[in-house]
């Protein structure tokens, strides 16, 4: 790993991501184990350790990581000079949750989850099969989804939570959305969106139609490309995704990319090259499927003319378009 540079893609005033921190760390201290050919039960024994769920939960990014731990591990493992330095210092990022804290206090543990994973962002996929992603959101869709919840249970979306006022979780979710529109190196954002996450009845017909003129709004940005997968286009392979998905990748090349397959109440988090790959692959597949953007910014336009509750201008039927790049990913995978 290279001596710790620093990063202008980073905007000022917003700290470090304790959770993409501690996973960078814990990725970091795997390679050095291996590469210093130690089991983890040898570590354990050389530094006297009283258990070996110690180490697993420092390499996996679970645990809030102790300097003084680190530097054994560092120690052990003949790390010195600017590297050492480096990793220090993302220690001390990786327990500095207080300073996080402060700046997304408003948030509930999920919002919160997808802020830290936002926070150093260069590039964000999602595919969304039902509602419009949080990012994209107007104040007034963002309520009524979070209102919609209530009856569920306390906070069935935000399992934990301790926020109960509706309206702070929407000031929270409206200030994750700064990044889209920041002056300083604002992340590239790709959506795959299904019709009927727009189409059905998702609240007030004022609050859709208001929703729809913002997406208008956003797809006309630089770093923004929206795209509506119809009810009739074909996926390649006739893959049909069971749940909507994000991609990260950012803006410090030694950060790993992240994965986070959304669930009802939680997201499933992932480092995994594997599932990483497969699933660019399966976004790949959805973008060439879906409407072009520019026939996406049209489809929108008329939604939103005509106004709440009548049917999309459907788009017309097209087969799967497979780049090559994507063709031979694809054939890596899948053994075709």
């Amino acid at each position: 790993m290279p001596p710790a540079q620093p990063n202008p893609t980073q905007p000022k005033g917003t700290p470090p991501s304790p959770h993409l921190r501690r996973r960078r760390l814990g990725l970091e201290l795997r390679r050095l184990r291996e590469t210093a050919r130690l089991t983890g039960d040898q570590v354990i024994e050389q530094i006297g350790w009283a258990s070996a769920s110690k180490l697993s939960r420092l390499e996996n990014g679970r645990s809030r990581p102790d300097p003084r731990d680190v530097r054994d591990l560092l120690e052990l493992y003949g790390v010195t000079g600017p590297l050492r330095d480096e990793l220090e210092a993302i220690t001390r990022e990786a327990g500095d949750v207080r300073s996080w804290l402060r700046s997304y206090r408003a948030m509930t543990p999920r919002q919160r989850s997808f802020a830290e994973l936002e926070a150093g962002c260069a590039d964000i996929r999602e595919y969304s099969p039902f509602v419009v992603p949080g990012l994209l959101q107007t104040r007034e869709y963002a309520r009524t989804r979070i209102v919609s919840f209530r009856p569920l249970g306390n906070h069935t979306a935000d399992a934990g939570s301790d926020v109960d006022d509706p309206e702070t979780e929407v000031e929270a979710r409206m200030s994750r959305q700064l990044l889209l529109t920041r002056e300083v190196a604002p992340p590239r954002y790709s959506a795959v969106l299904e019709e009927s996450a727009l189409s059905r009845r998702a609240g007030p017909p004022e609050v859709v139609r208001a929703q729809l003129n913002q997406l208008c709004k956003l797809a006309t940005l630089p770093n923004v490309t929206l795209q509506v997968l119809t009810r009739d286009a074909r996926v390649a392979n006739w893959y049909m995704p069971h749940t909507g998905f994000s991609l990260y990748r950012f803006a410090d090349p030694q950060d790993p990319e992240t994965l986070a397959i959304e669930g009802h109440s939680t997201n499933q988090v992932l480092n995994d090259r594997d599932e990483l790959d497969r699933y660019t692959v399966v976004f790949e597949w959805l973008q060439s499927a879906a409407m072009t953007p520019e026939d996406t910014l049209s489809w929108l336009a008329e939604m939103a003319g005509r106004g709440y509750g009548d049917p999309g201008r459907p788009a017309p039927s097209r087969g799967p378009v497979t780049p090559p790049t994507q063709r031979r990913r694809t054939e890596r995978l899948t053994g075709q």
